[in-house]
């Protein structure tokens, strides 16, 4: 079991690092003309936030010093998410990136015009000129045309001296300037500098331009994928600290009587306080909450990450609950990891009525509450025997339970309705897929036999304080009698 562990931590750690080089290689080094220090400051960026969150996690579980805590879970829990939305929109470029470069290319290739053909002499080409008899034409080198003849020297003139080697007719040796002549420097007409592209033409090397295409693609898409990266995270942040929203769904019970028709219960679930989220979204919770007015306040699990004594204030504003029939409270996992006794305790002084493993009778119907299966490790995990067992089932029961997992003893008993939270909706997309592989119900309401199943997706979040593709909640539940 040892050996298999380390090889799957090693598996998952081998996974970090690739990914993580992954990142650092399309968003700093292919960005970049060279070493410098932009690519430094990526590798400190990526290998410092993941410290961070490394230091956060462990902080959190080994009770730090709650300040610790705070001072590392923002940074390091915001990087996580920041993270995964950087790799997916980094993959998702890996798609536009060939496109975007076949398009520039066709677009270079568009604004290159075509070379012109060398002007021809139609005369010349139709009637090539008459050459006196016995007289053979001048040799002269390929595409230059034959010199003009010089004409005769009058008498007494002195002969005009030998054509240095490179200058024009009308020059001298001296290079003083007469009529015809270049000057120095100049370039001639038609002749092409070397190393400068003819107009109309191509550049003798079209490798050169090359890696400058690929360095303008590889900004864009990685300037891109960053912008969706933190618009994605920072939209998912600000809807997790403007509270949850109400939701409501109706419930309809067969045992449930006519009087008890329109019965409103207020679930919520994983409200994680903690380091990140503290008494005010505590004092978000509770107004949201007490605005439904509703008849029935059922917390389902996960209400906090850490021990009562760093929470304790936080979780304070608990007491202001309303409702009719009282405030109701089952353990979550996250209990189990913070002190589960001293927090069952504390709810208690608060005003909510826990129910390990109990049950209480209602005017119309049973209320029954089972811990988490995370406490079957301190010998406290739940038993449906104890709360369920006796009773009447000729009455309707509603069932407060953390996991979705627990519906199958729930169906067993015959529960009429469970009320559950764990999965948060799956948080942050795609891990919508991994969350509802592992339970039986994602979110919202399904059926199973004659038990009807709700899962939450809670008012908070854990880890990040970010959640996309699943906005947290609070869901009202109508109950209907099927004899009204």
């Amino acid at each position: 079991m040892v050996v298999v562990f380390g090889l799957v931590a090693l598996a998952v750690l081998g996974v970090l690092v690739a990914g993580n080089w992954y990142l650092w290689r399309r968003l700093f080094r292919d960005t970049t003309r060279g070493p410098g220090w932009v690519r430094r400051a990526g590798a400190v960026l990526i290998a410092g936030g993941w410290v961070l969150t490394i230091g956060a996690l462990v902080a959190e579980r080994a009770g730090a010093p709650f300040g610790l805590q705070q001072a590392l879970a923002w940074p390091g829990f915001l990087w996580l998410a920041l993270a995964l939305y950087l790799l997916l929109a980094v993959l998702a470029g890996e798609l536009v990136r060939p496109l975007l470069r076949r398009l520039l290319e066709r677009r270079a290739a568009a604004r290159t015009p075509v070379p012109a053909a060398p002007d021809r002499d139609p005369a010349r080409d139709e009637a090539p000129a008459r050459i006196p008899a016995g007289t053979a034409p001048a040799r002269t080198p390929e595409g230059e045309r034959p010199a003009a003849p010089e004409p005769p020297a009058s008498a007494g003139a002195p002969a005009a001296e030998p054509a240095a080697p490179g200058s024009t007719p009308g020059s001298t040796v001296s290079g003083a300037a007469v009529s015809g002549a270049v000057p120095s420097g100049a370039v001639p007409s038609g002749a092409v500098p070397s190393g400068a592209v003819p107009s109309g033409g191509v550049p003798p090397d079209r490798s050169l331009a090359v890696p400058s295409r690929r360095l303008f693609v590889s900004r864009v898409v990685g300037g891109a994928a960053a912008a969706a990266a933190l618009g994605t995270v920072g939209h998912g942040t600000y809807g997790v600290l403007r509270g949850p929203r109400v939701k409501r769904v109706t419930v309809p019970l067969a045992r449930l009587p006519r009087a008890a028709h329109g019965y409103r219960i207020a679930v919520v679930s994983d409200v994680h306080l903690g380091p990140v989220l503290g008494r005010g979204f505590a004092q978000k919770v509770v107004d949201t909450i007490n605005g439904t007015r509703p008849d029935l306040i059922a917390v389902v699990g996960d209400l906090v990450d850490g021990s009562v004594q760093d929470l304790g204030p936080a979780a304070a504003p608990l007491a202001q609950l309303q409702a009719r029939h009282g405030s109701y409270f089952v353990t979550g996992n996250h209990e189990y990891f913070s002190g589960a006794g001293q927090w069952i305790e504390e709810v208690r002084r608060l005003g909510l009525l826990p129910l390990e493993n109990a049950r209480t009778e209602l005017p119309h119907f049973d209320l029954a509450g089972v811990n988490d299966v995370a406490g079957e490790t301190e010998g406290q995990g739940p038993d449906f025997a104890r709360a369920l067992g006796d009773r009447d089932r000729a009455r309707a029961c509603v069932l407060l339970a953390h996991q979705p997992v627990q519906i199958h003893e729930a169906v067993d008993h015959g529960v009429d309705l469970q009320l559950s939270g764990h999965t948060h909706g799956g948080q942050l997309w795609p891990g919508n897929l991994i969350a509802g592989a592992a339970n039986p119900t994602l979110a919202g309401l399904e059926r199973y036999g004659d038990t009807q199943l709700y899962v939450s997706r809670g008012a908070g979040a854990w880890g990040p304080p970010t959640r996309v593709g699943a906005p947290s909640d609070i869901t009202v539940i109508e109950l209907a009698s099927r004899q009204a």
